[in-house]
């Protein structure tokens, strides 16, 4: 469902994105793990047609994003760490506005526009303006709106900020059941006992380029650790040298 070959983005002298190539099939929650300004966002804005590449090319669902946006647009769905929605439109409104943007049936709507806004418990906050609404509830809110053009890839980028513990749990809930109807996710986060419960693979990505990648427990063999997936992450990207400066306190 996402494919990339040698795909790449440079800032004048800065490599961003350094030849990546990936495969992620139907149904898998990869989890795309690395230190600020390891490239993170970059990759997910180039998957998504946000940016264009320097070089190499992206599939999602198939599709071209570059040669054929409209169609890999169609089946694809963004949740930034900044969620943005019009402040001058009521929850109601901004679903509605998603659904027909995607061509959503009406019908359709009407049925499940209601429902998912009770699911994340905004039932009595729909005929309020976006403007009043908090980050975690403006998360919820685009998160709903996913789930009503029922997309057949989700790129999401730190998913969990602002929400409160339940919430949480309610998302990592639909994302394992979005994956079991086959959705692939590709979800970049700094919380990393998130991706050690929730995806099936891990990719750790340094100064742009793609290092290892497998399940939490290749990953756990190929550093040597048995220990979390924080501790297998310090060690492969050199984190855990901060030990040695806690002397200094």
């Amino acid at each position: 469902m996402i494919k990339t070959q040698g795909l790449s983005k440079r800032f004048r002298d800065i490599v961003a994105v350094d030849r990546l190539d990936l495969e992620i099939p139907p149904g898998e929650i990869f989890g795309f793990l690395g230190p600020n300004g390891a490239g993170k966002t970059t990759t997910v804005k180039l998957l998504t047609g946000l940016l264009r590449p320097s070089a190499g090319r992206a599939w999602v669902g198939g599709f071209d994003v570059q040669t054929h946006p409209r169609e890999a647009k169609r089946i694809l769905a963004l949740v930034p760490d900044q969620p943005y929605v019009y402040p001058q439109l009521t929850g109601k409104e901004f679903l509605r506005l998603v659904g027909d943007f995607y061509e959503v049936d009406l019908s359709h709507q009407k049925k499940k526009i209601p429902e998912f806004l009770e699911m994340f418990e905004l039932g009595e906050w729909g005929d309020q303006l976006v403007e009043t609404y908090s980050h975690g509830m403006r998360q919820k809110l685009v998160l709903a709106g996913v789930l009503l053009h029922q997309p057949r890839v989700l790129f999401l980028d730190e998913p969990m900020v602002g929400l409160d513990p339940k919430s949480a749990r309610l998302v990592k809930d639909v994302f394992r059941n979005l994956a079991g109807k086959g959705v692939s996710i590709f979800m970049c986060t700094h919380v990393l006992e998130i991706a050690e419960k929730l995806c099936h693979r891990i990719g750790i990505v340094q100064e742009g380029r793609l290092g290892l990648v497998g399940s939490t427990e290749e990953l756990r063999r190929k550093a040597d650790s048995s220990g979390s997936l924080e501790d297998v992450f310090l060690r492969l990207t050199g984190g855990d040298e901060y030990h040695e400066l806690l002397k200094y306190l």
